[in-house]
């Protein structure tokens, strides 16, 4: 049995009396996309930035592909091997799709960004860059500008930025905010075909996309997981359907 690729004891942040994540523990297998669910307020975004190392939490452990990486910078998460997407993307619109997934090439490879050296004409960063633009179902559009991507094309797009970097594992902060229903499944339909290449934590509002997806889930109430489980065990949970999914029939 092989150690979890994530795994988080005893987590706590609090900002001032309000307890954003208390006494967390989680553990995501390689290969697996966990989901973390909950209403709004359920310390989800906090939990997303004390892994990915923007908050220091004010107490626990994080062990990351084996190693202990609860004080480390977001730099150094990254480095390596813990990618992150926001909810709202973060790409650089005068450039091309493939300009784009180049430059995250290039600076994964700590090399500074050089605007005025187009980076579309080396082979070494177009190279990963088209493929990963390839697996997110956007290879016809890589010489399209980014300002003329869909909302829905730039969520794929940041996600080629992010598989553009090798990560060992992507948290995903609401891949789908914003889409409607053709969008969204277009996510879902590219999320599936990384199932079991690329271990993925996912958070996301979206509830057929998570029951469609994750092989477990946790869900948060008030930054306590209240149960973790499989999606048929998180259906069937009383305590799960009285403090979130019987909300706004079902949905956050």
């Amino acid at each position: 049995m092989t150690d979890p690729m994530l795994q988080v004891k005893g987590m706590r942040k609090s900002f001032g009396g309000v307890v954003a994540t208390d006494n967390l523990d989680l553990a995501v297998e390689t290969g697996d996309i966990y989901a973390v669910i909950g209403p709004n307020g359920a310390g989800k975004t906090t939990l997303i930035n004390q892994l990915s190392g923007a908050l220091r939490s004010d107490s626990g452990r994080i062990t990351f592909d084996g190693r202990d990486v609860t004080r480390l910078a977001p730099p150094a998460r990254a480095a390596r091997g813990l990618a992150r997407t926001f909810q709202i993307t973060s790409i650089f619109h005068e450039f091309t799709a493939l300009e784009n997934v180049a430059l995250a090439v290039q600076a994964h490879d700590g090399h500074s960004f050089r605007f005025m050296r187009a980076a579309r004409g080396q082979a070494r960063l177009c190279d990963p860059a088209m493929a990963a633009l390839e697996r997110v179902g956007l290879g016809a559009r890589a010489s399209v500008t980014a300002r003329y991507l869909s909302h829905g094309e730039h969520r794929q797009l940041e996600i080629a930025m992010a598989l553009a970097t090798e990560p060992k594992m992507l948290l995903l902060d609401e891949p789908m905010a914003g889409m409607g229903p053709d969008e969204s499944q277009r996510m879902v339909d590219i999320l599936q075909s990384l199932k079991g290449h690329q271990t993925i934590l996912l958070i996301e509002h979206d509830m057929d996309a998570v029951f469609a997806l994750a092989d477990r889930i946790s869900v948060l109430v008030y930054g306590r997981a209240i149960a973790t489980g499989t999606a048929d065990d998180i259906r069937n949970n009383p305590e799960v359907r009285t403090a979130y999914l019987g909300e706004e029939e079902g949905a956050v």
